[in-house]
């Protein structure tokens, strides 16, 4: 696990508008958990604040965070479960954290189901709730998720960190492998022998043989793998992989 120090500084964020956030932090040896949730605060000079410029200011440090590292790849819009619910942003690195931004403009109306499809695919979940949806809301999500108040103080965006997100000690294998597409999985199955009287069945019996056949976290590794190799996203939500100077857009 790496550490870090703390301290203050600003980085542009690519986007509509010029965003400047900022990070401080107490000094601490951060576990991995830590580092997949925002900081304790985080400020962003904002008119107004909007999902989109949550989002584009998790994007812009968590890009930071992750700096250099190839293996981080950093998703907006990833579907879960063939699309019963898309994580507005994921991590995929050395484990799979989801992020929900749920601003003031936002109802709670689709969180119960939302922490039940995360809860089965996240191994970090962090949810970014406005202050008007603060008041009781640990109560309303998996006591693992880490929880961050979104509030305007003069003009600016303040993040705080009010629960640091725990592993998920309930993830679903075969949740996980639905992450895959179908040659992907099929690939998997076939490296390790497992694809026997499979090549011609659907999706989901391969999904459930990857599920059954192969530990739980063989099976994550090879999935977050796969995801991070992925090209074609048969989609236009952006993408971002922290190795590289630019970001890339997936295709529709």
């Amino acid at each position: 696990m790496r550490s870090f120090l703390v301290r203050e500084r600003s980085v542009p964020c690519p986007g509509p508008r010029e965003i400047a956030p900022r990070w401080e932090r107490e000094k601490s040896q951060a576990s991995y958990a830590d580092r997949i949730g925002p900081p304790a605060v985080e400020i962003v000079m904002l008119r107004k604040m909007r999902d989109l410029d949550i989002r584009l200011a998790l994007h812009s440090l968590l890009r930071e965070e992750h700096e250099g590292d190839r293996e981080t790849l950093i998703l907006d819009e990833l579907g879960l479960c063939q699309g019963t619910v898309r994580a507005d942003v994921a991590v995929i690195n050395g484990s799979l954290a989801g992020f929900e931004i749920k601003s003031d403009s936002d109802t709670l109306e689709r969180l119960p189901r939302q922490a039940e499809i995360y809860g089965r695919v996240f191994d970090y979940v962090t949810l970014i709730v406005g202050k008007k949806h603060a008041r009781g809301i640990g109560k309303r999500v998996p006591r693992y998720w880490g929880i961050v108040v979104v509030s305007q103080e003069g003009g600016e965006l303040v993040l705080r960190r009010r629960r640091t997100a725990k592993r998920n000690p309930g993830v679903d294998p075969y949740a996980v492998a639905r992450l895959l597409w179908r040659d992907e999985a099929l690939e998997i199955l076939t490296a390790r022998g497992l694809d026997e009287g499979l090549r011609g069945k659907p999706r989901r019996v391969l999904w459930q043989a990857l599920a059954v056949g192969m530990p739980a976290e063989e099976l994550a590794q090879e999935v977050r793998k796969t995801l991070r190799a992925r090209e074609d996203w048969r989609s236009d939500r952006p993408r971002s992989r922290c190795g590289d100077s630019s970001r890339s857009s997936a295709k529709s």
